[in-house]
């Protein structure tokens, strides 16, 4: 892995990525149409003389393809990321996320690329029976168009390794936390106590209960596996893992971490039920003995990494402005 190919570059994930990759000796080609990724993400890898920047959509295969000639790897991070209101706009995770996987997977075809990481989510096991959930945990119904569109290009990938030679890594997250992290319940929560500090609105009763997992700790694990090649000795050349803390916390204590921190005590008006929204799971806690059996372990808990990704959003109220 020397040239490695990043879609979603200038986003929350890929940014960092592209920050480790560079600081590990990789050259760096950041792919980003900036619909949702922030330059100012790039600040330090625009500076480095192996990274280059190219703007250009998913859905656009030629220029997709022309982007990636000389890479030897993808980390594919680009996505649609708005499951809340995914209902609203139907088509926009079958095209921005399964779509898009089937235009990587043909621009790495083109570009005799066999490598490739693939960003998932712990939401496809949808409410799951099993928990922790394994990685071979049986699908469930899938309830969020957003879960449903990454099983599809978890497929795809899984196709493209069997058919065509591909080697490839299905990283299911649990929700990331860290510095540029852009959406979700600490920048929404934030956003409204700056708003309103007398009051917070929350979405459910408090009681659905959560994991999560810092970025830094996210990389660590995604960069040792494909250090470690693990797909080469599979059977189908794919495996994917589960990436997640082995505890988990309820939005209730959420609410309580960052309160504290900020010394507020706002009046809780919850909208009521264990869901926050439609196709939302209440709760999501993945099994993480597979990965962990390679010798990666999280090095923060889920509380130190919601008072980081809280501190940066104090030290960076500017993407704020950027997300109105």
């Amino acid at each position: 892995m020397k040239v490695v190919f990043i879609t979603g570059a200038a986003g929350f994930i890929g940014s960092n990525l592209a920050d480790r990759l560079l600081s590990d000796g990789k050259t760096v080609v950041g792919w980003d149409n900036f619909s949702t990724g922030q330059k100012k993400f790039l600040a330090a890898a625009a500076g480095n003389p192996r990274f280059k920047l190219v703007e250009g959509d998913n859905l656009d295969l030629p220029a997709l393809t022309k982007a990636m000639a000389g890479c030897d790897s993808v980390f594919h991070l680009a996505a649609n990321a708005d499951v809340r209101f995914g209902l609203e706009h139907p088509s926009k995770d079958l095209h921005q996320n399964t779509v898009a996987t089937f235009n990587v997977l043909e621009a790495m075809r083109a570009n005799g690329i066999k490598r490739i990481a693939f960003s998932s989510t712990g939401s496809v096991y949808g409410e799951a029976e099993v928990v922790p959930t394994p990685e071979n945990a049986p699908f469930p119904v899938q309830t969020s168009l957003y879960a449903a569109s990454k099983v599809a290009g978890e497929c795809l990938i899984q196709s493209y390794c069997e058919g065509f030679g591909f080697e490839g890594y299905l990283f299911r997250f649990v929700s990331i936390l860290g510095e540029r992290y852009t959406h979700g319940h600490v920048f929404d929560f934030y956003r409204q106590l700056l708003e309103h500090p007398d009051r917070l609105k929350v979405l459910g009763d408090g009681t659905q209960r959560k994991s999560y997992l810092y970025i830094g700790d996210c990389l660590d694990a995604m960069l040792r596996v494909m250090q470690m090649q693990t797909a080469l000795k599979a059977k189908h050349r794919v495996e994917i893992y589960n990436l997640g803390a082995d505890e988990y916390v309820r939005v209730n204590d959420s609410i309580r971490f960052i309160c504290q921190a900020l010394d507020l005590n706002p009046q809780l008006e919850y909208s009521g039920g264990n869901k926050g929204w439609v196709g939302d799971n209440p709760f999501i806690f993945l099994d993480t003995k597979k990965i962990r059996a390679t010798g990666w372990n999280n090095t923060l808990s889920i509380q130190q990494g919601l008072i980081r990704t809280l501190e940066w959003l104090r030290q960076n109220r500017w993407v704020y402005e950027q997300r109105t």
